[in-house]
């Protein structure tokens, strides 16, 4: 059964939510980082988006085509991207993952990247990533049991493979899942 927040969304947002928040927490990123994601990018199964450059942003999670030609090689495409379902947002998740883990700036700059590394539009997308995981953190503590991740889980350096480590766990030995990111207020 769904939690009471969940199930009062319309069908699109409910997937939306479930989703992000399944696969956040299969690649260890905090919900609220992907739920933004999900959030700013507003897509839909099966919707195609032209960009100025030719390229398009498919699906739900909106991945653009031109980095789909990478994916390629996994046996990924478009439909796999377009789809209804969970599998556009894993697909999301691994990829912001790589973004966190292998490139350079801070964690909202490389989060950012998942939309573009061109520092005018990756820093126009980090300012509404950075609003909108605010928003959604309020959220998810609202409505979901949530765990302090600054004090309740011992610091260690990220597994290569999440799926071969086991996960931590908090104080009272509850599987550790890392839901929220605290945002700071701007100092702009």
């Amino acid at each position: 059964m769904l939690p009471f927040a969940i199930a009062d969304l319309p069908p699109q947002l409910q997937e939306r939510v479930v989703c992000s928040i399944s696969a956040a927490i299969e690649y260890r990123l905090p919900a609220n980082l992907l739920l933004a994601v999900a959030e700013i990018e507003g897509g839909r199964p099966g919707q195609w988006v032209q960009n100025r450059n030719g390229t398009y942003d498919v699906g739900p999670m909106q991945f653009n085509t031109a980095y789909l030609r990478q994916l390629e090689q996994y046996g990924i495409g478009p439909a796999d991207v377009s789809v209804r379902g969970c599998y556009p947002y894993r697909l999301a998740a691994w990829r912001i993952r790589r973004h966190i883990r292998h490139d350079a700036g801070d964690m909202w700059t490389r989060a950012a990247n998942y939309h573009s590394r061109t520092y005018v539009y990756n820093t126009a997308y980090r300012a509404k990533l950075i609003r909108a995981a605010g928003r959604w953190a309020a959220w998810l503590k609202t409505y979901f049991a949530t765990v302090d991740i600054t004090s309740s889980v011992p610091t260690s350096p990220a597994p290569a493979d999440v799926h071969s480590v086991e996960r931590p766990t908090t104080r009272t030995g509850i599987p550790y899942v890392q839901r929220t990111i605290t945002v700071a207020p701007a100092s702009e």
